[in-house]
């Protein structure tokens, strides 16, 4: 969905948050207290929750927009991707990563399923274009995602369900 995003600071706001369609443009209203970070995630939760609200779709624009989002949450907003899309004919992995094209391609399998996991993938591959490998230094960083663990679990069993259908 595109719209505009403008966030209200409130001195009078101490903990609530809460956001607001109004024409094309998102109003998120934040006490003016929150940290640059919470403004970002309050912003990401908003714009996420509207898209799905109004029948958003995740395509590939919805992909750089995740991207962005996850870059400047994990990475500093330091990664630079010259392409991310879903692909149709991966069928054997969820995603990957041509660090030396800055090329993240991930599974259309991710589109139908939940969020935490299609952002534990992303970040996986968004972690090989700082480390093209899977080397401690690339664990540490995709395990600061907090379902990290979950993520792989749920994958896991995905790939078996798969595996049993195929017989």
């Amino acid at each position: 969905m595109d719209f505009s995003i403008r966030v209200i600071r409130s001195p009078r706001r101490k903990k609530t948050v809460e956001a607001k369609l109004k024409g094309k443009g998102l109003l998120v209203y934040i006490p003016a207290s929150a940290s640059k970070r919470e403004e970002e995630r309050w912003v990401e939760f908003f714009v996420e929750r509207m898209e799905r609200k109004l029948g958003g779709k995740r395509d590939d624009e919805y992909l750089r927009r995740k991207f962005e989002a996850l870059n400047r949450r994990y990475f500093g907003g330091k990664l630079k991707v010259e392409r991310i899309e879903f692909s149709k004919r991966m069928t054997s992995r969820f995603g990957s990563c041509n660090p030396k094209r800055r090329i993240i391609r991930l599974s259309e399998r991710l589109k139908h399923m939940p969020e935490w996991v299609l952002d534990y993938v992303l970040i996986h591959e968004m972690a090989h274009l700082l480390y093209p490998n899977h080397s401690k230094m690339f664990w540490k960083k995709v395990h600061e995602y907090k379902y990290a663990e979950r993520a792989r679990g749920f994958l896991i069993c995905k790939s078996m369900e798969e595996d049993e259908v195929e017989e």
